[in-house]
């Protein structure tokens, strides 16, 4: 079984921009869509999604309409584990805490993003992986 994810905001970017559709990031955001893995969400986190993906520069390249990109929060919403951490975790990098503490939210999770500092740093107790690897793990 596999062991609930924490799905970086640059994971979720790159699944949308990419012109590949068998790029580890496509399959891991195809897979969240389809409700096939276990993932974990905060409110801190959606919020991060909905901004980012209302960045002008990546409107422009992913081309989603406000509509469209309500219906993708809504979507990625339904087929998450909602959690509310509460525990005050300390990333390497203070903006991505809430990756942290919605880690420690949930035994044994992951995250997977494509942050070197995350990566090389990860909090004890849960592995910090890459879209790829991760992508091998889920079979996508």
């Amino acid at each position: 079984m596999l062991k609930p994810a924490v799905v970086d905001t640059n994971i979720i970017i790159a699944g949308l921009i990419t012109t590949d559709a068998d790029s580890p990031t496509a399959g891991i955001l195809d897979s969240m869509l389809k409700g096939e893995i276990p993932y974990l969400m905060s409110e801190e986190l959606l919020f991060e999604y909905a901004s980012v993906l209302r960045r002008p520069k990546l409107v422009n390249l992913h081309q989603l309409t406000e509509t469209e990109i309500d219906t993708l929060l809504a979507e990625i919403v339904v087929n998450a584990l909602w959690r509310e951490p509460d525990s005050t975790e300390e990333a390497p990098d203070t903006g991505d805490n809430h990756l942290w503490r919605l880690l420690a939210s949930q035994a044994g999770s992951i995250l997977v993003t494509g942050d070197r500092l995350l990566a090389e740093n990860p909090p004890a107790a849960h592995a910090v992986i890459s879209a790829r690897r991760y992508a091998d793990l889920i079979g996508c």
